[in-house]
């Protein structure tokens, strides 16, 4: 993994671990070359990290497009 995706993860998972209630259950991994960063929760924090319409998930895709290291990175939640 490039020390970009590696910079972009770490932003990704320190979000995401302070919205959800498992922190410990959070995990990010990059995948396709670091070009695409696959987000983990646990199921009874999944729609905290999607929040009413997909506002958090949007406002997290934002954030990490908008910073220098995730310029390149697309983010998915999965299930």
């Amino acid at each position: 993994m490039a020390a970009d995706a590696r910079a972009a993860a770490e932003l990704v998972e320190f979000i995401a671990k302070a919205i959800v209630g498992d922190a410990d259950a959070v995990k990010v991994t990059a995948t396709d070359g670091g070009s695409l960063l696959e987000l983990e929760t646990a199921a009874d924090d999944r729609g905290r990290v999607i929040g009413r319409q997909g506002r958090i998930a949007k406002a997290l895709r934002a954030v990490l497009s908008e910073s220098s290291v995730g310029a390149d990175c697309r983010l998915d939640i999965v299930d």
